[in-house]
């Protein structure tokens, strides 16, 4: 069976335009965040190659389910990918430039450190800008319209990576962390699973799988809530070891700052339906 025609030139010209406008309205909020731009300084130049190297994947995998223009090839999904990206990096730049945090006598690394990390977001809103902006009914369901286990969790996890990177450079995740006791964490996490569960599973928002309507209640709740929280938790400590915010901290303390971050995190993933 042969592949569906190439996309008019204008379809493309008008997806990267909505990729333009989705990378500024999704990167803005940490365009504008301090501890940001002091990240682009002192973030390990390794960290940051490896959150960009682990970062491309999930923008093909992204593509695949909701790219600004229609894909249907792994080709495809890598080149929706490196456009994404590149609107990221250059939005990202425009954006440091115009506000004057990038400045003339800066070097080359803490230049390219800023843009880098603004662009992992604003890449994510490159891509997401077919959902929020073009055609909603497209972009709803995996290409094929079958919600597959899998998809399900690569939406909540990408759901959650885009709170959690919003939120994991900012001080207040270790400070909150810093003034919780053990109990007051464990509740958190139980509150944390709750509302996830209730946020689009037991409330039935729009976007819910039909995989949730025929299961069972207890199946639904560890194939998707425990397993999604799980997802969260573990993207929340990896955006915190990145950024830097688990570094001198005991293992109970880090316990807490995950937690912490993973109750924005898990409302994202539980969220990740109705956005995309």
């Amino acid at each position: 069976m042969s592949s569906p025609a190439p996309a008019h030139p204008r379809h493309f010209a008008v997806g990267l335009a909505r990729a333009f406008a989705g990378a500024v309205i999704f990167g803005l909020p940490l365009l504008m965040t301090m501890e940001m731009w002091w990240l682009g300084f002192y973030m390990e130049s390794w960290k940051l190659a490896l959150l960009l190297a682990l970062f491309f994947p999930f923008l093909v995998a992204l593509s695949w389910h909701v790219g600004f223009e229609a894909t249907f090839s792994l080709r495809d999904d890598v080149v929706d990918a490196l456009v994404a990206y590149a609107v990221g990096f250059v939005s990202s730049a425009l954006g440091l430039w115009l506000m004057g945090i990038l400045r003339e006598g800066a070097s080359l690394r803490e230049m390219v450190g800023q843009v880098s990390l603004q662009a992992v977001p604003a890449s994510i809103g490159a891509l997401l800008s077919q959902a929020q902006l073009g055609d909603h009914d497209a972009a709803r369901e995996p290409r094929g319209g079958v919600a597959l286990y899998w998809s399900e969790l690569f939406l909540m996890s990408a759901g959650a990576l885009f709170l959690a990177f919003n939120l994991a450079p900012t001080e207040e995740m270790v400070q909150i962390a810093a003034g919780l006791s053990e109990g007051r964490t464990a509740l958190l996490v139980v509150v944390s699973l709750a509302a996830m569960h209730a946020f689009v599973y037991a409330v039935s928002f729009r976007g819910q799988p039909q995989d949730h309507q025929a299961a069972s209640g207890w199946s639904v709740l560890l194939r998707f809530t425990v397993t999604g929280y799980a997802l969260a938790a573990l993207i929340s400590a990896y955006m915190l070891w990145s950024f830097g915010r688990l570094d001198g901290l005991s293992p109970a303390a880090m316990l807490h700052a995950v937690a912490v971050l993973g109750f924005p995190a898990a409302i994202g993933a539980a969220a990740a339906r109705l956005i995309l």
